[in-house]
């Protein structure tokens, strides 16, 4: 097996291989053009899946079933894994080992980043750089300070990007039994007046997964199976001994890869909440956790209450009702000094629901990404909103591993006269991998 130490990528040095550097001009890939022998923008495009676990899986059906793609290759460190996967991805799939090697092909339109999120920003900035547009996973990066350098990347190179989250996009969003759209132009209205206070909570219709990703301490080190490439699995992440529940579909309850359900559901529970409180340009200057203390350095344990506050007052209140009291019990989704929004999308007054439907109706957004990627406009969960999201999620987990409040500058997304809080938000690779 090769040395991973002689095949680490830096955003510059991919670019050396693949393009030149330092023209004044854009470079489109001749495969954008179209033309005899090219695949144009009204034509076929090829994706390739990165990462083929369950989710992976996901992804894989969605291209096989839709008729203008074509799964042209996929990626992962795990040798079943990426056999199974090409078995369903047909003859004209090919199977890689080292993403680098599929971007380098050079004929990949669209890339899904479906790996465990330590590994979503060196991929998504290569994808980038290497001209495709990028489908990624949430949460879109696993710290405050990787979210940057990715909205920088779709920007620097002009391409498309989506977060897979949909409720702001789509529908029905959990216990609500509503739409987030009809909310939207609820809070819009000023019908619930200013500033809102947000719950999401068991009793709001929100389970946070917190028990189903706990990270298991003091677990005996065991074999790694012969079709794991563990090394390149870890990756960025610190080397810590392999036992099977820190890979594959338990990643999540260890910090080195994620942030446990909080991460997991964040941005599915989080994004909404942000689109409708218009906050797509801002982030939380106030955030303090009620957890047990102190947490676990390497495994994601219980927490119990998160508030996050906007410099206009808005507060949001996250509750895992898994650890201490529940402090959300009977109270509303939405409470403004006007109104209420309740479980079911019952209002008080009462005559709120009736007022909505006569409202104006927010600005549309393209929720279909084969018109954001084919028309070259932004889809409607992109790079910027989404890393404002992100950005929620993670600092709910900075407040929960260092136990105190924390200021928070929106601005420069830094923690405020906090070092730690700041060693959390931007976090070092290991090497040799890092970003350039």
């Amino acid at each position: 097996m090769e040395n991973h130490a002689e095949r680490h990528l830096t955003r510059r040095g991919f670019l050396r291989k693949t393009a030149w550097a330092g023209t004044a001009f854009m470079i489109v890939p001749r495969r954008l053009l179209g033309g005899q022998g090219y695949t144009g923008p009204n034509d076929t495009l090829n994706h390739a899946v990165i990462g083929c676990g369950g989710m992976g899986n996901g992804h894989i059906s969605y291209v096989l079933r839709d008729k203008t793609a074509r799964l042209a290759a996929v990626c992962d460190v795990d040798a079943k894994r990426l056999a199974n996967a090409v078995k369903r991805g047909g003859k004209a799939c090919k199977g890689y080992h080292d993403f680098r090697e599929l971007l380098a092909r050079g004929d990949i339109d669209v890339v899904h980043v479906v790996t465990p999120p330590h590994w979503h920003t060196l991929i998504n900035l290569a994808a980038l750089d290497a001209g495709c547009d990028v489908w990624a996973e949430k949460p879109m990066t696993r710290t405050i300070a990787e979210g940057q350098h990715v909205v920088d990347a779709v920007r620097r190179n002009g391409r498309v990007f989506r977060l897979n989250t949909w409720f702001r996009l789509y529908g029905g969003f959990y216990g609500l039994g509503s739409t987030v759209r009809p909310l939207k132009k609820l809070v819009m209205s000023g019908l619930l007046g200013w500033p809102l206070t947000v719950r999401v909570s068991t009793h709001t219709g929100f389970n946070w997964k917190v028990r189903s990703w706990m990270g298991r301490i003091n677990a005996p080190p065991e074999p790694v199976p012969k079709e794991l490439d563990y090394d390149f699995w870890l990756g960025p992440a610190p080397f810590k001994p392999y036992f099977r529940h820190r890979t594959h579909g338990s990643f999540r309850g260890y910090w080195d890869y994620d942030g446990g359900g909080l991460a997991d559901m964040g941005q599915h529970y989080l994004d909404p909440v942000q689109y409708i409180l218009d906050k797509d340009n801002d982030s939380p200057v106030e955030v303090e956790a009620y957890a047990p203390w102190p947490p676990h350095p390497d495994a994601v344990g219980l927490w119990g209450r998160v508030w996050m506050k906007y410099r206009d007052g808005c507060t949001i209140i996250l509750e895992s009702c898994e650890w201490g009291d529940q402090e959300t019990r009977g109270k509303p989704y939405i409470e403004g000094p006007k109104g209420k929004v309740y479980r079911g999308f019952r209002t008080d007054p009462p005559d709120l629901v009736e007022k909505v439907k006569h409202l104006p109706e927010p600005e549309p957004m393209i929720s279909d990404f084969n018109v954001a990627v084919r028309t070259r406009r932004k889809f409607g969960l992109n790079e910027a909103n989404g890393n404002r999201s992100n950005i929620l999620v993670h600092l709910a987990n900075c407040a929960i591993r260092t136990g105190r409040k924390l200021r928070f500058d929106p601005e420069k997304l830094r923690f405020i006269d906090d070092d730690a809080a700041n060693r959390l938000a931007d976090q070092p690779m290991r090497a040799p991998w890092y970003m350039a």
